[in-house]
C-alpha cells in the first residue's frame, strides 16, 4: 500500500507543470531496510511501481564512512559505483537517482523533491536565505548553493543534523539554493499540506506575477525567420530536420530590448535548466540576414563548444529548438519556467544566478548527460521522423486518416480544417495517445486568402517550418447543367482549385527559405485529387473540371519550384466509399447522386453504391491506407514530380 501511495504522490506532483517540469523531480519511500526511489531519467508523472529503484538503506549509510577521491570526475564515480551496490538483487539494469543518499538523510518515509518556479524565485534571488527565515521561520532549513551529487549530500547532512540537535525535531522542509525544495514526512497528507502551506505563504511575499499575455506582433516576418532558424540548428546538430517554435509574451517582449534587459535570464537559474536547453542562450542584437544566422551560431559554437537551444532576437522574441518536437517542447518549457522565476525574483531583491564555476561543473557532469540522454534520446527512427506536415480539410475523411497515418510514422502534423471542433478533437487525441504535443489544430476557410496566410504561419511559428503539404480539403456539389447553380459551382471551384493556388503560393514561400539552408534537402507539396481529375464525371462537372484544373496545377506549380528541391505531385483517390464525403446520410454523394438522378435506375442509396463498387476492376472502394501509401511514395521518391498518381483500383490507369 505504501508503494502505491509513493506512485500517486508521484504522479500528483509530477503531472502538475506548476511543481515539476520535463519529468524532473523527484520521490522515495523508506522502510527500516530499504529505501524505493525514482530511477534517473524516469518521469514522476508516469512512473509505476516497478520502475521504482529499491537499495538497501544499511548499505548507503556505510558509504558515509568512506573517504572518496579529491577529483569530482572520480569521486562521483567512485559514489555511483557504491550506489549502485547498494541495490538489491535483480536490479542490475536502473540506476538511481544521483539524491538518493540525500533522500536516505531523512527519517521520515516519504520524500518529495520539486522545483516550482514560484519557490525557485526565492532560492534563486539575492535575498534567498534571509527570506527564507523571514517567511518560514525554523520550519525550513536553507542549504547554500554548491555541487549536486556527493558533495551537495554532504552539506544537507550537515545542515539536517544540525537542525535536529538545535531543535529537537526532524527536517521537513529543505530548501536548496537554486536548486528546488524538499519535503519530507510519514504521512502523505501531510506532505500536501506542506506543500499547500509554503505555497500559500510564498505567494503571500510576491509583489508581482508573471504577465505571459501575448501582445501584437509581426507574424509574417517571424514566420520567414524562424525556418532559417530551424534549418541552421538542423545543419549545427548535423540532421537532416529538428524543430522550432516561437516563444513570446509580454515578459520577452521586455527581455529581448537589449542586451541589458535580457540578462536576468542570459545564464541558468537551476540544473534542470542547463540539461534541457543548455548553459546559455544566444542573444542576436540583429540579425542583418539569413546568413547572418549561421555566422552567430558558429560564434557561439566556437566560444561554448556546444550548440544552443534557445534564441533571442532583439525586438522580436525567442527561439526554442530541439531535434525533436519534445526536445523542442521541453526546451520551450524550461525557457519559459526561466522567465517565471526571474519574475518572481524581483520580490526578494532581484535574481541570483547559478555561478560559472557550478555551471560549468553541471554542463560537464556525467550524471546531467545522462539524464538528458535518457530523456531525449530514441532509436525508433520512423519514415516521416519529425518532418512537419501541413493538412487541409485534416478533420475528417482522407484528411483525418492522412493526419493519423502521418503521426504514425512520426511526423509532426498541423491540422487545418473550417470545421475547428473536429480538428481540436482528433488534435487532442492524437497528443494525448502519443503523449507529445505533435499536432496542432487550426481553423481554417481555405476560400479565405488571409485565412490561408494565418495557417501557414501558425504552422510555421509552432513547429518551425514546412517540410510536406498536403493540399486535402475539398468539396463536391454534384448536379447536370440544368440544375446546378452559379454559386455552387463558384464554391466548388474556390475549394478544390483557388484554395490550392493560394496554398501552395503561402507554403513554397516558407519552403524556398529552408532551401536556401539545406539545398540539398527536398520538400513536398501533395494534392489530392480525384480519380475525376483523371477522366470526366457525368453531372459532376463543377467537381470533375476543379480536379482536371488541380493536375494542371500541380504539373505548373512542379515546374516552377524543382529549382528549390520542391517535388509536387498529385494523388488521385478512386471513391472513398465509406467515408463521410460519400456516406454521410445528408450531404454524401450517394444522397447527392441519387437526387440528381446520376444513376440510372437507381431507387436507393445502395443501389448507387454497388453501381460504383462495380465499376472498381478491384470490386472495392478507395482506403485511407492506399492513399497514404501513394503519399509515402510521393515523398520518399526523388526522381518524380508534376505527376498524376492514381489510387483508384484499376478504373483509371496511366497512359
Amino acid at each position: 500500500m505504501s508503494l502505491k501511495n509513493l506512485v500517486e504522490m508521484s504522479h500528483k506532483y509530477g503531472s502538475n507543470p506548476e511543481f515539476v517540469l520535463a519529468g524532473g523531480g523527484n520521490t522515495s519511500y523508506k522502510t527500516d531496510e530499504l529505501i524505493y526511489i525514482k530511477g534517473s531519467g524516469t518521469s514522476l508523472a508516469k512512473i509505476k511501481e516497478e520502475e521504482f529503484v529499491v537499495l538497501y538503506r544499511d548499505k548507503l549509510a556505510k558509504m558515509w564512512k568512506k573517504t572518496y577521491s579529491e577529483n569530482d570526475d572520480e569521486k562521483e564515480a567512485e559514489v555511483l559505483s557504491d550506489m549502485m551496490n547498494s541495490r538489491i538483487e535483480g536490479e542490475s539494469s536502473k540506476r538511481p537517482s544521483v539524491e538518493t543518499l540525500l533522500h536516505n538523510l531523512f527519517t521520515q518515509k516519504y520524500v518529495l523533491h520539486i522545483h516550482p518556479a514560484l519557490v525557485n524565485g526565492i532560492t534563486c534571488s539575492k535575498e534567498g536565505e534571509n527570506a527564507v527565515k523571514r517567511i518560514f521561520g525554523d520550519t525550513a532549513v536553507w542549504v547554500p548553493a554548491t555541487k549536486p551529487g556527493y558533495t551537495l549530500a554532504v552539506y544537507c547532512k550537515k545542515a539536517i543534523d544540525e537542525y535536529k540537535n538545535k531543535f529537537n525535531k526532524n527536517c521537513e522542509i529543505l530548501i536548496l539554493q537554486n536548486h528546488g525544495i524538499f519535503f519530507a514526512n510519514d504521512n502523505i497528507d501531510e506532505i500536501d499540506k506542506i506543500v499547500e502551506n509554503v505555497f500559500n505563504k510564498t505567494s503571500e511575499n510576491i509583489k508581482r506575477m508573471p504577465d505571459f499575455s501575448i501582445p501584437d506582433f509581426n507574424k509574417q516576418k517571424v514566420a520567414e525567420l524562424i525556418p532559417a532558424i530551424r534549418m541552421t540548428y538542423a545543419n549545427k546538430i548535423n540532421s537532416e530536420t529538428a524543430c522550432a517554435k516561437f516563444l513570446f509574451n509580454a515578459e520577452i517582449k521586455t527581455l529581448v530590448k537589449d542586451n541589458l534587459s535580457f540578462l536576468p535570464v542570459l545564464n541558468p537559474f537551476s540544473p534542470d535548466h542547463i540539461v534541457y536547453y543548455k548553459a546559455n542562450p544566444i542573444f542576436f542584437e540583429s540579425l542583418g540576414n539569413i546568413e547572418g544566422i549561421g555566422i552567430g551560431f558558429d560564434c557561439f559554437i566556437a566560444e561554448k563548444k556546444y550548440v544552443p537551444k534557445i534564441i533571442a532576437v532583439k525586438d522580436i522574441g525567442c527561439f526554442a529548438l530541439g531535434k525533436t518536437k519534445k526536445e523542442c517542447d521541453t526546451a520551450a518549457e524550461l525557457f519559459l519556467d526561466a522567465v517565471k522565476i526571474a519574475v518572481y525574483t524581483e520580490s526578494f531583491g532581484g535574481y541570483s544566478l547559478l555561478s560559472q564555476e557550478l555551471t560549468d561543473f553541471i554542463v560537464n557532469w556525467e550524471v546531467e548527460s545522462y539524464r538528458q540522454k535518457v530523456a531525449l534520446d530514441s532509436n525508433n527512427i520512423k519514415r516521416l521522423d519529425e518532418k512537419i506536415c501541413l493538412i487541409t480539410g485534416g478533420a475528417q475523411g482522407f484528411g483525418k486518416g492522412i493526419a493519423e497515418l502521418m503521426l504514425k510514422e512520426g511526423a509532426n502534423v498541423a491540422i487545418s480544417d473550417i470545421n475547428y471542433d473536429g480538428a481540436k478533437i482528433l488534435s487532442n487525441e492524437l497528443n494525448r495517445k502519443s503523449g507529445i504535443n505533435k499536432t496542432l489544430a487550426l481553423n481554417v476557410d481555405v476560400t479565405n486568402e488571409e485565412a490561408i496566410k494565418n495557417m501557414v504561419y501558425d504552422t510555421v511559428l509552432e513547429f518551425g517550418g514546412i517540410d510536406i503539404f498536403v493540399n486535402n480539403a475539398g468539396i463536391v456539389r454534384a448536379g447536370g447543367l440544368d440544375e446546378l447553380e452559379l454559386n455552387d459551382f463558384n464554391l466548388v471551384t474556390a475549394v478544390n482549385y483557388t484554395a490550392y493556388f493560394l496554398c501552395v503560393k503561402y507554403v513554397s514561400q516558407i519552403m524556398k527559405i529552408q532551401n536556401k539552408i539545406k539545398p540539398e534537402l527536398y520538400f513536398d507539396i501533395i494534392e489530392i485529387n480525384s480519380k475525376s481529375g483523371l477522366s470526366g464525371s457525368n453531372k459532376n462537372f463543377a467537381y470533375s473540371g476543379s480536379k482536371f484544373g488541380g493536375i494542371g496545377l500541380t504539373q505548373s506549380f512542379a515546374l516552377e519550384l524543382v529549382e528549390y528541391n520542391i517535388k509536387v505531385n498529385a494523388v488521385c483517390p478512386g471513391d472513398f466509399l465509406d467515408g463521410p464525403l460519400w456516406s454521410d446520410p445528408e450531404k454524401g454523394l450517394f444522397v447527392q447522386y441519387l437526387k440528381a438522378g446520376k444513376v440510372p435506375g437507381a431507387k436507393t442509396v445502395d443501389n448507387v453504391r454497388k453501381f460504383y463498387e462495380s465499376k472498381v476492376p478491384m470490386n472495392k472502394g478507395c482506403q485511407i491506407e492506399d492513399v497514404m501509401k501513394a503519399i509515402l511514395y510521393a515523398i520518399e521518391q526523388k526522381y518524380e514530380t508534376g505527376q498524376a498518381i492514381p489510387v483508384t483500383g484499376g478504373r483509371n490507369m496511366l497512359k
